[in-house]
């Protein structure tokens, strides 16, 4: 009896050992690649607005970190699968060079793109990873704030009944996002003013376009959704 105790007890010890490295890689690699998403988050939204030469210097950056990421291995019990590491690391250089090359032709269309993809993939490879957190959710909005903005768009356009529900629908489904993330937040994050500032504020906004658009104020929902466009593109580029 006491000899299967000490064998359970072994086993339990290097299941916990084997979860705690897995978790210290988790965490190295994404400390790791924390700047280097920062940087292509900046870059996007200084594409976006035309400040290219400042987009290029971010991208510059990012790609000299990330050639030192590309010679990361990922040690045993990492939740990172080796193949998937390595095209990943692969394949993000060379969007890293495409967005260079666009940048430098001033097509902002196509590095904003490239950009997008770039980071879509290695939240693809968190999720894959088992591997989730505010940035994943915060990145996961976007879908709903473009389907508000069209919506509401319609709406201002042709400010119909049948208008006003699908944004009101839309409001509603990006308020749940926005309170997903709120949900996902670590304490040290969701105790600040500016993560308060702005998820409250997107969730206010996205409860008082709903309210404009059943009183039929087109006014009111354009002004809530450039608010909560402003507010959507704040959150992803502080916590995405």
């Amino acid at each position: 009896m006491l000899r299967c105790i000490m064998v359970l007890l072994a086993w339990l010890i290097s299941g916990t050992l084997a979860l705690g490295a897995e978790s210290d890689s988790a965490k190295d690699f994404a400390s790791a690649m924390e700047p280097v998403m920062a940087n292509l988050r900046t870059a996007a939204s200084y594409a976006r607005t035309g400040n290219i030469a400042l987009a290029q210097m971010e991208i510059e950056e990012a790609a000299a970190a990330w050639k030192q990421l590309a010679t990361h291995t990922p040690p045993p019990h990492s939740p990172y699968a080796a193949v998937a590491l390595t095209q990943f690391l692969g394949r993000g250089g060379e969007r890293l060079v495409g967005v260079a090359h666009a940048l430098d032709g001033g097509d902002i269309v196509a590095a904003g793109r490239e950009l997008l993809q770039l980071r879509q993939s290695f939240h693809d490879l968190r999720r894959r990873s088992g591997l989730y957190d505010l940035a994943d959710c915060v990145f996961e909005t976007a879908p709903a704030m473009d389907k508000l903005r069209v919506a509401a768009t319609h709406y201002g356009e042709h400010p119909a009944p049948a208008q006003a529900e699908d944004t009101i629908a839309s409001a509603s489904a990006f308020r749940d996002r926005l309170q997903r993330c709120n949900d996902w937040a670590r304490a040290d994050v969701a105790e600040t003013s500016e993560f308060r500032r702005l998820i409250d504020g997107a969730i206010a906004s996205s409860s008082e376009i709903s309210h404009a658009a059943m009183a039929g104020d087109g006014p009111l929902v354009h002004r809530y959704l450039i608010e909560l466009q402003s507010y959507a593109q704040l959150l992803d580029f502080r916590f995405g």
